[in-house]
């Protein structure tokens, strides 16, 4: 049985058995990890509060075969929505160290931008992998750019689509819309 400490962002979290929870962190030293947490939705917990999603703190887990949270301190809290968590935990690969990725969390610099360049998909430049033309969604799942055109007509949820260019309003709409504000 190994122990270790790190500073990680809590990703995401979901009940498990009666009192159990799940966690996903990414972690300092050793990249995206799941971990349980045993009795951590008891009154008494002491790791309760200090694991919601987007919270940056100093976890101390054991390794027997699974990764277990035995201790936990928050050091403060990340502005990232639980949806954008969720969809970094589906994008980030297991145990694998990102240095420059943590950088940025840890410095609370987060956009999708910066962190699908870092994994390695350039948003700049990159075109539809349907049409050809210019991308302005990265599509999670599939790890795909997507134009507006092609996403409209895939009908699926947006949670799984990360929005990658910004959104393109109509000359006419914008002189309507600064009229009305007028």
């Amino acid at each position: 049985m190994e122990e270790y400490v790190t500073d990680a962002v809590v990703l995401t979290k979901e009940p498990t058995g009666e009192y159990d929870t799940r966690y996903v962190l990414f972690t300092e030293r050793f990249g995206k990890i799941a971990a349980k947490a045993k009795s951590s939705r008891r009154i008494t917990s002491k790791l309760a509060g200090h694991l919601e999603p987007g919270t940056l703190a100093k976890v101390r887990f054991i390794d027997k075969g699974s990764a277990q949270v035995v201790d936990a301190l928050k050091s403060s809290r990340r502005d990232i929505s639980p949806e954008d968590l969720k969809l970094l935990s589906d994008l980030l690969p297991d145990m694998q160290v990102d240095v420059e990725l943590w950088s940025d969390l840890a410095r609370q610099a987060f956009s999708w931008n910066s962190v699908l360049r870092t994994l390695g998909w350039d948003p700049r430049g990159a075109h539809c992998e349907i049409c050809g033309r210019k991308a302005a969604w990265f599509f999670v799942s599939r790890q795909e750019f997507l134009c507006d055109s092609c996403v409209s007509k895939m009908g699926k949820s947006k949670l799984s689509y990360i929005r990658t260019a910004p959104s393109v309003i109509p000359a006419k709409a914008g002189i309507q819309e600064a009229r009305d504000k007028a």
